[in-house]
């Protein structure tokens, strides 16, 4: 869950796509009983999940609001089941957090759409039980009332600034809206990675390659890092250049990290 990229859902009411998702290729599955099941199929939802499980060893569910009246059924199904994470939309507060967590036995990542969980970051982060952030872009701008996708940068950061405070790995970014468009899905899964996040949410599996490349380090990337580390080796700790700039720890531990995430 720490480490995941790519993230792929599928709706709980296509239970005849569930091994299809688990056969894609995605770091995690998220089985979606929110947003991708209607109101009055929730039921059967919960009921397709249950009679498939378990579908694979990096299963996630994302269950319905605390505000939602599935709440309560979504979070006992997932204590049933043990899921390896639970999404929680609309997470604003740390005891949406906490209450959750508790509810289902099962990591939470904190997915935050609201103007409200913005403001309340601090205490989400701190609360036992979250393992990550995720952005939710498309609500996120619905509250706000923007359209720009420019006046969404603050709110990339602020996610980014405070996992990194509080100890979380690089939060992920919401999906792309258009399933085929490569050109739009790897220019914001750049972004995203530029931004600083670690993964990013996808709802069809041709995103999925497409994510994976567009986050991994590039060739270039890689190569800068292996001389970076090599030089630094040799130096034994003291104080080196490399293409004519200064080599401190910062840099070396930024070439390290570039290493790791191209393993």
């Amino acid at each position: 869950m720490r480490n995941a990229v790519t993230w792929l859902f599928v709706p709980g009411s296509r239970p005849e796509r569930f091994a299809k998702a688990a056969g894609a290729g995605a770091d995690v599955v998220i089985v979606d009983l929110e947003d991708a099941v209607p109101a009055d199929a929730k039921a059967a939802a919960r009921k397709n999940l249950r009679s498939a499980w378990p579908i694979g060893s990096s299963v996630a569910v994302r269950i319905n609001g605390r505000s939602s009246p599935e709440f309560d059924a979504d979070v006992a199904l997932c204590r049933e089941l043990d899921p390896a994470a639970v999404v929680l939309p609309k997470t604003e507060s740390a005891q949406d957090v906490e209450v959750t967590a508790e509810a289902t036995g099962s990591p939470v990542l904190g997915l935050v759409e609201t103007a409200r969980g913005f403001i309340n970051l601090g205490e989400i982060c701190a609360a036992p039980g979250l393992v990550r952030l995720v952005f939710g872009s498309i609500d996120l701008a619905l509250d706000l009332g923007v359209t720009a996708d420019a006046a969404l940068d603050t709110s990339r950061s602020d996610l980014v600034r405070w996992s990194a405070a509080c100890g979380l790995p690089a939060p992920l970014d919401g999906v792309t809206p258009s399933i085929n468009d490569t050109e739009a899905i790897e220019r914001d899964s750049r972004r995203a990675k530029e931004w600083g996040f670690g993964g990013k949410l996808c709802i069809h599996p041709a995103q999925l390659p497409v994510v994976r490349d567009a986050m991994r380090p590039s060739p270039e990337e890689v190569a800068w890092a292996r001389r970076v580390a090599e030089a630094d080796e040799q130096a034994l700790g003291a104080a080196v250049s490399l293409d004519g700039a200064m080599i401190d720890r910062p840099v070396v531990e930024r070439a390290r990290r570039l290493l790791r995430a191209a393993e």
